[in-house]
């Protein structure tokens, strides 16, 4: 089965940890969200429907704004 993967960002983590986001598109049409997350040697890779990237998206949206509004 082969795969499309299309690059969409890069995040520099805290602590030397880096994200990265790409489409993944496989052969039957399907499009998830892999997100990989290096952590020094180690990957940890998910891959994500739409709905759940969404809901994942509006849980850390909702905590970063908590967290900012907390700051002065």
């Amino acid at each position: 089965m082969s795969t499309a993967k299309t690059p969409l960002d890069m995040i520099a983590a805290p602590y030397g940890r880096e994200i990265r986001l790409a489409e993944v598109e496989f052969e039957s049409g399907m499009r998830l969200l892999r997100v990989t997350i290096r952590e020094g040697s180690r990957y940890t890779i998910l891959e994500l429907d739409a709905a759940t990237a969404s809901r994942w998206a509006q849980s850390m949206g909702d905590w970063a704004t908590a967290q900012l509004k907390g700051r002065t």
